[in-house]
């Protein structure tokens, strides 16, 4: 299995404990939670349920074949009601340390709101005091936050571990791919994320512009109709989030800016967006070093392939389909230059905090991401790739990425020292390039004589 080390690590400490432990586990669809949990079960004598999405007597039905089958080795009879089940659990687990996980809680949870509260009671009244494991694991991410975890719910304060699985970086979802060149893993990563799902639809036996071609664009892919198909999953409206995914994908990132392009109300859009970031598809940000509230907020997809799927797939289907699929995926790869700038900014953040992490920095950011505002240096609008700082701020680290076949001309390494104009003199700052394309010579004698750094994209991945 391709990362997860430290997923797995977490979950092994809870199992060698000698109290009870009660974990819940949530992540987006597809990110690789019941792989996780497969490769701990394949290791232990557990209990692992699969909740589906069938009516409440189905289930209960489903679970009593589980956990009979485990303990007796045969079914005998189904189970009246929940109490029963989780009682024969109870008195079973006397004898011996069980590890009951259910996956897909919400499935099971949903036509039952009232499994909640006797799982509370079972675990007030007796697991607390048990050698006892109890994972509940979900992609509906809005449900184990409010649901699980939220304040209202019976099982609040009960738990004793959450974890958040989320999608590889580049570097792990580089290992997909051992075949491609640097360049192409990063041009994978770009188009797919790090979903492990949509990693495995590509493979590193084809270029990418086959892999678009055979694992995107054709008629019955699976990343065909992947983003569509999750929203009808996931959203009760799917087509004003088509909408707003759309808008935003094709650069509209303010709440004025979408609800104005999509034709609906601010608040309502507000509210959609709120939703959206709830699933992990969206995400809020403010320029580098600003406070949450700030007037500069902006809005982003998360998922690299939703950016891709939107851009391209989206927009043009009928376009793609008199084109044809190879036409249409050689169309696509040759702007990928142009698409990969933000999830190349992406990348690059991602390498500065994996070099954080190993104290390779300069310093250790207390805050990390783009910055965009105005320049009193210049009078106009400016922008940093990356900018990092310090936890007092007199420290800052300036990135400029780079994703084009050219080398970096002097004209882009002065933006990136005009832009820090912006900030004090007090601050000491540090300056970091990462071109595709490498770097002229008057940039690498100058880059040389002021001590910043000029890395290629061989630097993400030694």
């Amino acid at each position: 299995m391709i990362g997860r080390k430290q997923e797995l690590k977490q979950i092994e400490q809870r199992y060698e404990s000698l109290k009870f432990e009660f974990l819940v586990m949530y992540g987006r669809r597809r990110v690789g939670k019941t792989t996780i949990l497969q490769q701990f079960a394949s290791k232990h004598h557990v209990i692992f349920y699969s909740a589906q999405e069938k009516n409440d007597s189905l289930n209960l039905q489903d679970f009593s074949r589980t956990i009979q089958l485990y303990f007796e080795m045969q079914l005998i009879a189904p189970f009246q009601n929940w109490e029963d089940a989780f009682s024969y659990i109870t008195n079973k687990a006397k004898k011996e340390k069980v590890v009951l996980i259910i996956d897909e809680f919400p499935f099971m949870a949903g036509p039952n709101p009232s499994i909640k509260s006797m799982l509370q009671h079972e675990i007030d009244h007796k697991w607390k005091d048990m050698n006892m494991m109890l994972i509940l694991c979900g992609s509906s991410v809005s449900f184990m936050i409010n649901e699980i975890m939220g304040y209202e719910s019976p099982l609040y304060g009960r738990t004793t571990g959450t974890m958040e699985v989320k999608p590889f970086d580049y570097l792990e979802a580089a290992e997909f791919y051992p075949r491609y060149s640097n360049e192409d893993k990063l041009l994978a990563y770009g188009i797919l994320g790090g979903i492990p799902r949509y990693l495995n639809a590509f493979s590193d036996a084809q270029s990418i512009q086959e892999n678009i071609q055979n694992g995107i664009i054709a008629n019955g892919a699976f990343l065909n109709d992947e983003p569509q198909m999750l929203l009808k999953m996931e959203l009760r409206e799917p087509g004003v989030y088509n909408s707003i995914l759309e808008a935003i994908a094709r650069g509209y990132n303010k709440v004025t800016e979408i609800a104005d392009c999509i034709h609906e109300d601010k608040s309502k859009c507000s509210k959609y967006l709120a939703t959206l970031q709830t699933i992990r598809l969206v995400e809020k940000i403010v320029p580098c070093g600003e406070a949450e509230k700030s007037k500069k907020t902006i809005y982003v997809l998360t998922d690299n392939f939703y950016r891709f799927w939107y851009q391209y797939i989206f927009t043009n289907r009928s376009y793609y389909e008199m084109l044809g699929c190879e036409d249409a995926a050689i169309e696509i790869r040759e702007s990928l230059s142009d698409f990969m700038g933000l999830a190349f900014e992406k990348i690059c953040k991602q390498y500065l905090v994996r070099q954080a992490k190993e104290k390779k920095l300069p310093f250790v950011p207390a805050m990390i991401g783009k910055w965009w505002g105005n320049n009193p240096k210049i009078k106009a609008q400016d922008d940093v790739d990356v900018l990092a700082f310090n936890k007092n701020k007199t420290e800052a680290l300036f990135c400029e990425c780079k994703f084009t076949t050219k080398p970096m001309p002097m004209e882009e390494y002065e933006d990136l020292m005009i832009a820090s104009e912006a900030f004090s003199d007090k601050i000491n700052k540090h300056y970091i390039f990462i071109s595709k394309g490498g770097y002229t010579q008057p940039v690498q004698e100058r880059a040389k004589k002021e001590n910043v750094k000029l890395l290629t994209i061989d630097a993400l991945f030694e």
